[in-house]
């Protein structure tokens, strides 16, 4: 085992007593054994804490830190500062691994890469059946993985379906404060790599639940992505200007897309926050013109939304409601 890297595998943990054990359960029963485990509960409320300091007691790969809760990225943090691994993977602690996810990922990465990418399954059971077809594995530079992280096509802003090499992540660290956190941390780790990997072979379930961030509903917070995309344009402007036209465009139609839920889930005060942050990141991109980076679609949309910003986004969800009622799609978002 010990002639094996060791993973650190960093699992914050607030109110999820319901969810915990299969989450940990699937870490400690991988092939892959050579791990520490860090568990951080971060001032959860339920029995959590309690939940852990068990597990701890009957796995010595197990520790774990208890803080007052400060959110996810420092908690996060916190496991990076206390990690000693040559490897780094996160796991969020309401979702859960396939058997030999780590031992996978590992083997991509003696392949020499930085970074190893492996493809997850939405679910809402605790028995999900993971594929076992590896099916196409490609090598990427950095900067055609930060291409397909700014198309969303591939090594996207998720965090917990990636093995790193300790190096690699450095000493980048996440937001405290924020409820989006792995949006400001992903793009600075992959512009740190020197070669990365990516195969559709299935490492990890992400849970759906209603109530999580991400699921429950626009609120202000949401905008907090459009900040991570701010300082991601600023990094490709000083680290790789050749994508900085799709930096900006890609922003300027989130920044639509944004405005679009707004307008549907917003009012007063919260609408009117919204509509000035957004109008004002707008007028720092434009002018912006067509480019065959873009799709037909997102094409059309950027020359609407420099023609009437918000016009074009109330037009899109007028569209999207007559669509929503012949049966069809959700319309068109980046």
């Amino acid at each position: 085992m010990t002639d094996l890297p060791l993973i650190s595998v960093i699992v914050p943990v607030y109110r999820v007593e319901a969810y915990l054990d299969r989450c940990v359960q699937s870490i400690v029963s991988q092939t892959y054994p050579n791990l520490e485990i860090i568990l951080i509960d971060d001032g959860s409320p339920d029995r959590s804490g309690a939940m852990c300091d068990a597990w701890a007691a009957r796995d010595s790969r197990i520790r774990v830190i208890h803080q007052e809760n400060a959110g996810g990225g420092q908690a996060r943090n916190a496991g990076l500062d206390a990690a000693t691994g040559e490897r780094i993977a996160f796991v969020d602690s309401d979702d859960y691994l396939a058997p030999d996810g780590f031992r996978y990922l590992e083997t991509l990465l003696e392949q020499g890469a930085d970074i190893a990418e492996g493809a997850y399954v939405e679910t809402t059971e605790d028995n999900t059946v993971f594929g076992a077809d590896a099916g196409e594995v490609r090598f990427y530079t950095p900067l055609e993985a930060m291409g397909c992280h700014i198309r969303d096509t591939a090594f996207r802003q998720l965090i917990w379906n990636k093995l790193y090499r300790r190096k690699t992540v450095g000493d980048v660290r996440f937001p405290v404060g924020t409820k989006i956190d792995d949006e400001f941390f992903t793009y600075r780790v992959l512009g740190n790599a020197r070669r990365l990997v990516r195969s559709d072979k299935q490492v990890y379930a992400y849970r759906q639940q209603p109530d999580s961030v991400m699921h429950g509903g626009f609120s202000l917070r949401r905008l907090e992505g459009i900040q991570a995309q701010e300082q991601r344009l600023e990094y490709l402007k000083t680290n790789m200007p050749s994508l900085v036209y799709e930096g900006r465009a890609n922003l300027f139609l989130h920044c639509q897309y944004a405005m679009q839920m707004s307008l549907r889930y917003l009012s007063g005060t919260d609408l009117q926050t919204a509509r000035e942050s957004l109008k004002k990141t707008v007028s720092r991109l434009t002018p912006l013109m067509p480019s065959r980076k873009l799709s037909a679609a997102g094409n059309l949309w950027l020359l609407l939304g420099q023609l009437s910003f918000e016009g074009s986004c109330r037009l899109q969800n007028f569209l999207e409601r007559k669509d929503t009622k012949r049966g069809g799609s959700d319309g068109i978002s980046p």
